[in-house]
């Protein structure tokens, strides 16, 4: 299983040992997870992280293609944490951000639909 904190790093160039940047990368990461589960991605309680021991699939069932919320996450973290200093570098990641999180919100969606006709279907 992957850890969100040690993933996130290695996506921000960040070797797993160096525990300069934790708490900063871990408010960041935490942010990013609270707006995902307002437009309804991962426990409905809420999720946050403390270090790196909770995984991907804490956050969310592995039903949901994960790989688009790692991207929404390290996206947005890298625009806080490390911003490119190219105003054309800025604006194409937050391009990607916007359809990343369209496709999650249909993700999600579709496998909430699925569940429900499941349920129905017992």
């Amino acid at each position: 299983m992957e850890s969100i904190l040690t993933s996130i790093k290695k996506l921000l160039g960040i070797a797993e040992d160096d525990t300069n940047f934790d708490t900063d990368i871990i408010i960041d990461i935490n942010t990013e997870l609270a707006e995902l589960a307002q437009i309804g991605v991962g426990p409905s309680e809420g999720f946050a992280i403390e270090d790196k021991t909770a995984v991907w699939t804490d956050f969310i069932p592995a039903k949901l293609n994960l790989e688009f919320v790692k991207s929404y996450v390290h996206l947005n973290v890298k625009l806080v944490f490390d911003p490119p200093s190219s105003s054309a570098a800025i604006e194409a990641i937050n391009r990607k951000i916007a359809k990343l999180e369209w496709r999650i919100q249909v993700e999600a969606d579709t496998v909430t639909s699925k569940s429900k006709e499941e349920k129905q279907n017992e």
